[in-house]
């Protein structure tokens, strides 16, 4: 099995400009914070909350290189690879291994509710067509199709898929996964409102959407739990986060609230691209307390 991922990985939001073109600028100064001010432990660009969905394939390659060139091998950069068709995941996967990722994130191919032998050919076809390491992305909410555990053993057979980002809500499938796969398949937090319980369950990787805005304190609640088992420090901060962490799960809204909050936090990346709108005057005044409350 490949080394392990460990700590929190920032999956960043794509800054656009007024025009609402990509700003390479802005990238590179958030990215810049993540990494120096944050300290996160790795990168995830092309993720949900990188607005992958709304990207041209121009725009989502020129947003990997700048990410991986600003990065300069400091952490890992896992880069988003989902597409719609095997064919067209394979091509992503190969241009990430290509400009220099460490692995790749593949969420199901969504809209199309596969079935359990279309998912599996699906993801060892792709594992067949690159040499770095996979990790399943199972959010079965925003794909329609759900990677159960008993699937994600037979992927773990192929030696290439070596992660699950677990976003499904479950709290239990991270133990079954667990007595499925054993160290086969490392099974990675997906799921922003259930961090704790997962460090609690040996899980020593978080892939963040709140990171945006928040790196430090997600980094400080993953090094309390998982680097110094203190969990009555860690459940305290983590008390102080959930609301953060529930409005950004609940919404759905991560990627207009990640924007907003670091817009309010003075590090704007611009609007999300429509058909996202921004996130309502209401959301804002709540969201503004929750930092305050977070940042005091």
């Amino acid at each position: 099995m490949a080394a392990k991922l460990y700590g929190v990985y920032a999956v960043p939001c794509t800054p656009f400009d007024g025009a609402g073109e990509v700003d390479e600028q802005v990238l590179r100064r958030h990215l810049r914070f993540l990494l120096h001010q944050g300290r996160v432990h790795g990168i995830v660009p092309a993720g949900s909350t990188g607005e992958f969905a709304f990207l041209s394939e121009v725009e989502r390659q020129r947003v990997v290189d700048i990410t991986i060139e600003e990065v300069n091998g400091k952490v890992p950069v896992f880069v988003g690879a989902a597409a719609c068709s095997t064919r067209d995941t394979i091509h992503y996967a190969q241009r990430a291994q290509a400009g220099g990722a460490q692995g790749l994130m593949v969420v199901p191919p969504y809209y199309g509710h596969l079935d359990e032998e279309e998912l599996y050919r699906h993801y060892a076809t792709v594992a067949e067509c690159i040499d770095i390491p996979i990790i399943v992305y199972n959010n079965p909410g925003a794909s329609g199709s759900d990677v159960v555990p008993s699937l994600l053993a037979r992927l773990a057979e192929t030696g290439r898929v070596i992660a699950v980002k677990e976003s499904s809500g479950q709290m239990q499938r991270v133990a079954e996964i667990m007595r499925l796969c054993g160290d086969k398949m490392q099974v990675i937090c997906g799921c922003d409102t259930l961090p704790l319980e997962m460090f609690a369950m040996d899980v020593q990787a978080w892939f963040a959407a709140p990171a945006n805005i928040v790196p430090r304190q997600c980094v400080e609640l993953f090094e309390l739990a998982v680097e110094r088992h203190n969990y009555a420090d860690a459940r305290d901060l983590y008390f102080k986060l959930l609301p953060l962490f529930d409005m950004m799960e609940s919404t759905g809204q991560y990627v207009q609230l990640a924007k907003a909050g670091l817009d309010i936090l003075g590090m704007s990346v611009g609007l999300p691209r429509p058909p996202l709108r921004p996130a309502s005057a209401d959301k804002q005044a709540r969201l503004k307390e929750i930092l305050v409350n977070i940042l005091a």
